[in-house]
């Protein structure tokens, strides 16, 4: 569907907002700069990654409903690189015309992990069975009274990230010292693949999908250490994995990007696990792999510009780079001469002048026209650099 937007948002006096300074408005910020698109960006930290990349820089709380409205009130279109912002600012804002994408009514959904499953379940859209506790300290009741069985997974219904605010339950000790807050205890699929689908719409109403990654997580940090592009899955298992991803895009009328995550089970169907509103880690192979990447998409999306080709160039393999065990302080990135020296590939440095345990400090990704190939050197990358402190 071709888009009748004739705004000029490029070289002229538009304004894009962005709440969160975080590594992927740095990412983001690289596109505008391509299209030289004015930006304008909120953040709490005096050292956010995007403040040396944006035209603006806004130091301030987006959990705050009066900094987050009169930032709003000064942009021309607003958007997000981080879904903990103050929605009740957005709402009002978008009663007064301005346009927020993604829509609030989808973040409403998205920000709370309880909402977020039942809204599945309302919707049709396979999930994981759960439950849903106003307090962790009811967990215990639930268990002894039958409700719940080891092992499952808790998850925060708020301000989870990154792998924070996620535990696998495996006995009573293991609830000891959870947050007291909303929460969901999830039943614990055992899945062959954990995969993603990232789906990009416009106002316009056109839609796009990317190809099917895997990704392979960390067993104690529970974030994801490889993304692999195209996921090496059945062709039917991609087009059932497409369907699902299509059918929660279309129910939660998101506009821009929503990366949605899915569990494969050892008999192929699939499970929505979460989902998230804006540019994501499973897609940042697509800046070399792809023909469009994630980044341009999401601009081309809340644009309402015509959506590009998400095709892959080349296999792509994305290596998260986290602070090492045992290091905190000033970064230093050590060996990466020694994987730039490899075929294809290519370090992202976010801009974090302090590591810390598991703290996501950069990626790197390896593009090859052969996946196994380039699996086999992502797992080299892997071993070699590290992400230490001085």
């Amino acid at each position: 569907m071709a888009t009748q937007n004739t705004k000029n948002y490029f070289s002229s006096d538009f304004k894009l907002g962005i709440l969160g300074g975080g590594q992927l408005g740095k990412m983001l910020l690289y596109e505008t700069r391509k299209f030289d698109i004015h930006t304008k960006v909120l953040e709490a930290s005096t050292d956010a990654p995007c403040k040396i990349a944006c035209d603006e820089f806004v130091l301030g709380s987006l959990m705050d409903f009066d900094t987050v409205y009169n930032f709003g009130k000064k942009v021309d279109i607003l958007t997000i690189e981080i879904e903990n912002v103050n929605v009740e600012a957005l709402e009002k804002l978008e009663e007064e015309g301005l346009k927020v994408y993604p829509p609030t009514n989808a973040l409403r959904i998205i920000q709370n992990k309880a909402t977020q499953k039942l809204f599945y379940t309302d919707n049709g859209i396979p999930t994981a069975e759960f439950s849903r506790f106003a307090y962790a300290s009811e967990i215990e009741d639930s268990i002894e009274n039958g409700g719940l069985e080891f092992p499952f997974v808790w998850k925060a219904a708020r301000f989870g990230y990154d792998g924070q605010g996620v535990k696998v339950i495996r006995s009573m000790e293991d609830i000891k010292n959870l947050p007291s807050d909303e929460c969901i205890a999830e039943k614990m699929i055992p899945f062959k693949n954990e995969l993603a689908v990232i789906v990009v719409r416009n106002p316009s109403g056109q839609v796009v999908t990317y190809p099917v990654v895997e990704m392979e997580f960390h067993p104690e940090a529970n974030q994801v250490e490889y993304v692999i592009c195209p996921a090496r899955i059945d062709d039917n298992v991609a087009k059932k994995a497409q369907e699902v991803a299509l059918k929660v895009s279309e129910k939660i009328d998101h506009v821009g990007i929503l990366a949605v995550e899915m569990f494969q089970t050892q008999d192929d169907q699939i499970l929505v696990n979460e989902v998230a509103p804006r540019p994501h880690n499973s897609g940042h192979y697509s800046i070399e792999a792809s023909y469009t990447n994630q980044f341009e998409q999401h601009l081309r999306s809340i644009l309402d510009l015509p959506l590009g080709n998400t095709a892959s160039k080349v296999a792509g393999i994305m290596v998260n780079l986290v602070g090492a065990e045992g290091h905190t302080g000033d970064v230093v990135y050590e060996n990466i001469a020694e994987i730039m020296s490899m075929n294809g590939v290519t370090p992202h440095i976010y801009g974090k002048k302090q590591t810390r345990p598991f703290r996501k400090m950069g990626h790197v990704t390896i593009v090859n026209e052969d996946i196994t190939e380039a699996r086999r050197i992502a797992q080299e990358v892997k071993e070699n650099i590290k992400v230490i402190s001085k």
